[in-house]
């Protein structure tokens, strides 16, 4: 997982975005970056893991109508294929 986002400007206010398996939330925070959307994650903890399957991811509420259009391009494209280890 990319590094954890915690917002740096005091006014942002983030709000849940989706629970998602990690590597779409890799893929989903390359795109958060390159847009410049603040955004940061919380993984399960230790025995949480056992319910939980994923990655929450929370962004900049001002801008989750943008964030939820990534999100839904990534999961149009389907999981990212394995390499050929052939």
């Amino acid at each position: 997982m990319a590094a954890k986002r915690i917002p740096h400007e005091p006014d942002i206010r983030t709000v849940y975005l989706g629970q998602f398996p990690r590597e779409e939330a890799n893929r989903i925070a390359g795109e958060l970056e390159s847009e410049h959307i603040s955004w940061w994650y919380k993984d399960p903890g230790f025995f949480s893991q056992i319910w939980e399957y994923g990655v929450r991811m929370f962004v900049d509420g001002e801008r989750l109508a943008e964030a939820r259009e990534i999100v839904a391009r990534i999961e149009a494209q389907g999981p990212t294929p394995e390499p050929d280890t052939g």
